[in-house]
């Protein structure tokens, strides 16, 4: 009979830092941040309360990869759930590095800040729905400058029945 053994973190915490999103070579995203954590206690021996705060190395894969560098930026509060990996290599200078890190299976965003330039939830269906119309798909992604020419007019087309020209860069997602 085997033994059995369990590796699986669950960690509360704020981003120390903007994630950053870069793919092997065989095109797997892969999304790395990271994520203080605060613990507070009352010693024995004072009634000064104290803080502490440890300072954890996030990584996500795949699609939860490129969810993460969507949604998260830098103070967000998120809820990631995965496991412990330990990883070990050696510098060019012959130095022996290791590191262990979080490898994210599971990720909730817990606050309802939504800086500029970021995707909610729901808008991701929207994001992901190859059957969505061109004009929503359009004007969630950054066009380029000929492409924008092109959105002025098709913005001046929708809105005769409107008198206000809507221009692209105001709208806040």
């Amino acid at each position: 009979m085997s033994s059995r053994s369990l590796n699986k973190v669950m960690l509360i915490g704020n981003l120390t830092r903007d994630p950053e999103l870069r793919y092997t070579p065989q095109g797997t995203a892969v999304c790395s941040f990271g994520l203080a954590t605060n613990r507070s206690w009352l010693p024995s021996d004072s009634s000064e309360r104290r803080e502490e705060t440890e300072f954890h190395r996030i990584v996500a894969w795949n699609k939860l990869a490129e969810l993460c560098s969507q949604l998260l930026t830098k103070g967000r509060k998120v809820y990631v759930e995965g496991r412990l990996q330990t990883r070990s290599w050696e510098t060019p200078d012959g130095d022996k590095r290791q590191a262990t890190e979080v490898v994210a299976e599971d990720m909730v965003l817990l606050d309802s800040k939504k800086p500029v330039g970021t995707v909610e939830p729901e808008d991701l269906t929207e994001v992901v729905d190859e059957e969505k119309p061109k004009e929503k798909e359009e004007v969630k992604t950054e066009a380029k400058p000929e492409e924008k020419k092109e959105k002025e007019k098709v913005t001046e087309g929708a809105g005769k029945a409107n008198s206000e020209e809507i221009d692209v860069d105001d709208i806040p997602f």
